[in-house]
């Protein structure tokens, strides 16, 4: 199987029995030895089951379980990628398979991306939007940055295997796709105060799939396999809609720079790691208030941006679109996740750091970048 110059999705399937047809799509294009990248957990919700599929296709299969770090998580550090790297042959294998959720995937897609090998994507939670990206955030020396990647050649979610997810990964995806109510503002906002490209059919893509989660919480909460389909559809749907983009803007705004200090601070602690999704969650509710105090109450970290005394009424038009701080956090409540710092375990300290700091880790104009420079 070669893999394209451009990356081109060959394949997507959500449905009941999809590893039986990802082995068949591996067997069809010629694939004869192919590893599978896995941790422990992800294995035996779907990899053990892969493995005898591809087996029973006539397909060889190698093995790579990821090996936690020191702080008992699965990482996508250099570690992680060397030990899925030396296990690449240039000559011999076709393709590797990334069986779990967003860490498996990120390491999987960087190392196809140096060793010139496809990837096979198979979730085994509906707990991130990045399946399908062409960037993988990776932590090198203790700091998360995005490397360029590829994305699948094609994607297999079987629903058997997504219904079954901890509650935690299944609210965890919810609290991403939530996320996407500061994302949007912050791309328009970005668009305003900096002419950052902006993209109407791209950001109505993102805000129709936002909006089909939020419909249907309940049955998210429930993991029911409605629920679970709308959930894993919206996410994959995020997932394009930023490879459409080019960026990550329509998805990622100041919410994701929280969750990405609160990392790379309990990275440097030696803590376990959060889970990506309930990080944006929760930040998600805390950037929606500190936006709406600022936009409506006055109340600022320091003075008033002047992109508030030229735009105020603007900005105030498109804040009335993203729920308040209370709406969020019992949103995230009915999807059966965290909704607060201390369920999260973010400490007072950390919190007003990240609030002060984090808009420094990338370079958008956000509104919150805008409320810290004023």
């Amino acid at each position: 199987m070669n893999i394209p110059g451009e990356y081109v999705l060959d394949r997507m399937v959500l449905e009941k029995g999809a590893l039986k047809q990802a082995a068949f799509y591996l067997k069809d294009k010629g694939s004869r030895d192919v590893i599978l990248a896995a941790d422990a957990n992800t294995y035996e919700a779907a990899g053990r089951k892969l493995e005898e599929e591809l087996g029973a296709a006539g397909v060889t299969v190698r093995l790579c379980l990821i090996e936690p770090g020191a702080s008992g998580d699965v990482v996508a550090d250099e570690t992680s990628l060397l030990q899925l790297l030396i296990e690449v042959n240039p000559e011999t294998t076709d393709a590797v398979i990334a069986v779990g959720s967003g860490t498996i995937h990120d390491i999987v897609r960087y190392v196809c991306y140096k060793t010139g090998k496809p990837f096979v994507s198979v979730p085994t939670a509906p707990s991130v939007d990045g399946f399908t990206s062409k960037g993988a955030p990776l932590i090198v020396r203790g700091v998360k940055k995005t490397f360029p990647a590829i994305g699948p050649v094609a994607i297999f979610a079987d629903v058997d295997v997504l219904t079954k997810a901890p509650q935690q990964l299944v609210a965890a995806g919810f609290g991403d796709m939530l996320g996407k109510y500061t994302s949007l503002f912050d791309w328009k906002f970005s668009h305003l105060a900096a002419q950052e490209p902006y993209d109407k059919e791209v950001a109505d893509m993102t805000e129709k799939a936002l909006r089909a989660c939020v419909e249907h919480v309940d049955e998210i909460g429930k993991r029911t396999e409605e629920g679970i389909r709308i959930l894993m559809t919206s996410l994959i749907e995020s997932g394009i809609a930023m490879l459409k983009f080019g960026q990550s803007h329509p998805a990622s705004g100041a919410e994701h720079h929280l969750s990405h200090f609160w990392e790379m601070e309990y990275l440097r602690r030696g803590s376990r790691a959060l889970l990506h999704g309930a990080k944006v969650g929760v930040a998600c509710a805390e950037i929606s208030r500190l936006y709406h105090d600022a936009a409506f109450r006055g109340v600022y970290p320091g003075q008033e941006p002047e992109m508030l005394k030229k735009h105020g009424s603007q900005v105030r038009e498109w804040l009335d679109e993203v729920p308040g701080e209370a709406d969020i956090r019992s949103l995230l409540q009915r999807a059966g996740g965290p909704s607060s710092l201390q369920e999260l375990g973010i400490d007072d300290g950390l919190f007003a750091d990240s609030v002060r700091e984090a808009h420094r880790l990338r370079d958008r104009h956000t509104l919150l970048r805008a409320l810290n420079e004023a």
